[in-house]
């Protein structure tokens, strides 16, 4: 893959929540399941690998933790489990994804970066991306409401 073949991904959005509340949405399997959907396994740390399948008979992510930076960022490899020809061809940990958080006046400000990806598949990305970073902030919201 040539330099130009790369592509990247890149989204931001405000969420009615502390960087704190955030973070334990990216870090705690629990509560990324409430975005994400059963089943996850994580290991939130340097080196610690997780899983997420996408439904049933869906491609499974699989990756690895780089970076994690309490309340302000996460570095994470990405990429999906090869399944009989379907989901995209991205081998697991191929890819980069850094979310950073940002205070903004009792919100957070969550900017998420992919890169890596091939260029054929970040359209592909950029639409996931958009598909689930709100139900995050959805979710966010939805367990504020309950305390």
């Amino acid at each position: 893959m040539t330099h130009t073949d790369v592509g990247v991904v890149e989204q931001t959005l405000r969420i009615g929540a502390r960087p704190e509340t955030v973070w334990r949405y990216w870090t705690d399997p629990e509560r990324l399941r409430d975005w994400w959907g059963p089943p996850v396994e994580l290991d939130a740390r340097p080196g610690g690998e997780y899983v997420i399948e996408s439904g049933e008979g869906g491609p499974t992510m699989r990756g690895e933790f780089v970076e994690l930076v309490p309340h302000e960022r996460i570095v994470f490899l990405f990429g999906w489990d090869p399944m009989q020809g379907r989901g995209p061809f991205i081998p697991p940990k191929s890819t980069r994804v850094e979310v950073t958080l940002r205070p903004a006046d009792g919100d957070t400000i969550l900017t998420l970066r992919h890169t890596g990806l091939p260029a054929a598949h970040a359209e592909q990305h950029s639409a996931g991306w958009a598909q689930h970073l709100p139900l995050l902030a959805g979710a966010v919201m939805g367990r504020q409401r309950e305390a």
